[in-house]
Formats: structure tokens, C-alpha cells, sequence
């Protein structure tokens, strides 16, 4: 990695005359980075789980099953894909300070688990509408109630999409910051993007550090997205627009 004096090299600098490993190591050194990556990992994972559990169950009861209002309330949930964080945020906050809540990793974990976000539920409510509704009712006439062809029958098909929605929660929970920021004052429970903020400060930046860091936080985004980018395409591909 290149020092503070090399970053401001005119013209710039693409390779370095001389490798090593000493800004990654004083960049992991100087904070404590293995309590953001605890923290981030802790809402990472339960947001993935909580979103894949309540979207899909979601999902199940927007495609499978009849019930009265059913299309008109899901057309009601779909306006929520025009309300960007910003215009909810305020109250969000309220809300978590009156059940003293803030400061916690509560509320970056918590909304994964109540619906799993509008956009996943259109995403695989459009793909449990391909399913044909034949597979329901033999499942029916074998004695299976909804739970058990939600659990045996529609997930197991609906894998690819399932991958989707947990690799773009993944990487949307693992690089969010302005959650955090809102939420979270304490530096014990930082994430990773907060912690990366220590670098800078109010005159001056450690923008040899910042890049060292960055460059070992993004590399679990990277890797998940490596290793599902055929079932992502596959994925998108698949889901259907029927509906």
C-alpha cells in the first residue's frame, strides 16, 4: 500500500515503487475493527435470515392463498417502494427512543423480521405466481396444510429467488451506513461503515488507512457476489411477471 505522500503524487501514481502490509495492519490495529465486524456480521446475518422468513411467508399469502382484499391491500403495499429511508426515518427514530431501543443493534435487525421490505415481497410473489396451483392441491389432497407446502413444496423450488433476496439484504445490511449513523452513538456497537469514519477527522483524513480498510471491509460483498452471481442471473431470470 502507498503512504500519505504518494496519494497526492502529481501526476498520480497508479502502481507503488514498494509493497507491504503496514497500513492494513496499523488500519486494523488502531480501532477496534473486530468489534465492527462482530457487529455487522450480527446484523448482517439476522437481517438475511429475518428478511428470507418474513418475505417469503408474505409472499406465500400474496400468491397462494385467496383471501378477501387480497390484491387491493398487496397494490397498497407497493406504494411503500416510493418511500425512500429519508422520509421514514424520523419517526423510525422516535419510535425506537420511546422504547429505548436507540443505541442498540436492535433497530438495524428488528424491520427484516416484520415483512422483510416491499420490494422483496414483489420479488418473490411474482415467482410463487409461476408455480402452477396444481402442486398446492396434490400437496392438499395428501393432507398438507399451508404451512407445509409453504415449508416443503414452494420453498424448495424457489431457491434461485431466494438466493436473489438474501444476496442483495446482504449487501445492502453489510454496506448500509445511514441506518447506523441514525441509531447507533456508541462506538462499541459501530459497524464496520461507521468505524470506517474514524479515519477522518474534523481538519485532517488518514486516507491511506481509510483505503487499506475499505479494501478488507468490501471483500465479504465481493466474495458473496462471486460465489451467487450465476444463481443472481438465474434468479432474475426466472421470476415471472404473471400477476
Amino acid at each position: 500500500m502507498v503512504g500519505m505522500g504518494e496519494l497526492f503524487q502529481n501526476p498520480p501514481q497508479f502502481w507503488p515503487d514498494r509493497l507491504n502490509v503496514d497500513n492494513f495492519v496499523e488500519a486494523l490495529t488502531s480501532h477496534p475493527f473486530g468489534t465492527y465486524f462482530l457487529n455487522s456480521f450480527i446484523v448482517t446475518v439476522s437481517s438475511v435470515a429475518g428478511v428470507l422468513l418474513s418475505s417469503s411467508v408474505c409472499a406465500y399469502s400474496f400468491s397462494r392463498i385467496s383471501w378477501a382484499g387480497r390484491d387491493r391491500i398487496f397494490g397498497i403495499i407497493l406504494t411503500g417502494l416510493m418511500l425512500p429511508f429519508f422520509v421514514v426515518m424520523i419517526p423510525q427514530f422516535i419510535g425506537w427512543r420511546f422504547l429505548s431501543l436507540t443505541d442498540t443493534l436492535v433497530p438495524l435487525i428488528a424491520p427484516a423480521w416484520f415483512g422483510g421490505g416491499v420490494f422483496n415481497i414483489f420479488l418473490l410473489r411474482q415467482f410463487f405466481l409461476t408455480i402452477p396451483k396444481d402442486m398446492d392441491e396434490a400437496a392438499k389432497m395428501d393432507g398438507a396444510g399451508h404451512f407445509r407446502i409453504y415449508w416443503n413444496v414452494i420453498l424448495p423450488i424457489s431457491r434461485q429467488s431466494l438466493i436473489v433476496v438474501g444476496m442483495l439484504t446482504f449487501l445492502a445490511s453489510w454496506n448500509d451506513y445511514l441506518a447506523p449513523m441514525v441509531f447507533i452513538t456508541s462506538e462499541k456497537n459501530y459497524t464496520l461503515m461507521l468505524g470506517l469514519t474514524l479515519f477522518q477527522g474534523t481538519y485532517s483524513a488518514q486516507w491511506h488507512l481509510m483505503m487499506a480498510a475499505t479494501s478488507i471491509v468490501v471483500l465479504p460483498s465481493l466474495i458473496v457476489f462471486l460465489i451467487g452471481q450465476r444463481y443472481f442471473v438465474e434468479g432474475i431470470a426466472t421470476t415471472g411477471v404473471k400477476g
